[in-house]
């Protein structure tokens, strides 16, 4: 044998063994920490779900589902709980964040996810039968140009762009 190929064989076999060994080289981390990070992960979850909460808690605020004595204590109560998690957050976290308040954090957050979401058109009761009638016709006129009739062989429904019959593939 050659001297090269012994030395790629051993520097082979020595990669191969570091990467064997590798996980029982690394640091393991403790039970403290782990019960640390699922801690911190519960902490992570009830934010996202009072934030939930209070997005919809706004939507029905907004569609009339909750009165309007009662919206502003149910808000209070959940931005005050919704504080106080992220204080606990704050307080597992060694860096800062970008607001002092954690209320307005609460409140930067619930207006995040509503733009997320579907964006609120005020709801307009004003829609005249001129406008209606074109919308209908335009649906019907969408309607027509997708459908090319039914297949002779099958029966089923095909679309003018087919050449031939999804079901059967029988040629249109």
């Amino acid at each position: 044998m050659d001297i090269g190929a012994l030395f790629l064989l051993l520097s082979v076999v020595v990669l191969i063994g570091l990467f064997v060994a590798r996980p029982f080289l690394e640091k393991k981390s403790s039970p403290s920490t782990k019960d640390q990070d699922q801690a911190f992960s519960t902490l992570l979850a009830e934010r996202d779900r009072l934030i939930s909460a209070l997005q919809e808690l706004d939507f029905d605020f907004t569609l009339g589902k909750i009165p309007a004595e009662d919206y502003p204590p149910m808000r209070a109560d959940l931005l005050r709980r919704a504080s106080d998690i992220l204080r606990q957050i704050d307080s597992n976290q060694a860096n800062s964040s970008q607001f002092s308040d954690a209320e307005s954090r609460v409140e930067a957050h619930v207006a995040v996810r509503r733009a997320d979401g579907a964006v609120e058109k005020p709801v307009s009761n004003e829609i005249n039968d001129d406008q209606i009638e074109e919308l209908i016709a335009s649906r019907k006129a969408a309607r027509k140009e997708k459908s090319a009739g039914f297949c002779p062989n099958c029966g089923k429904p095909v679309v003018r762009s087919d050449r031939f019959c999804p079901a059967c593939g029988k040629s249109i």
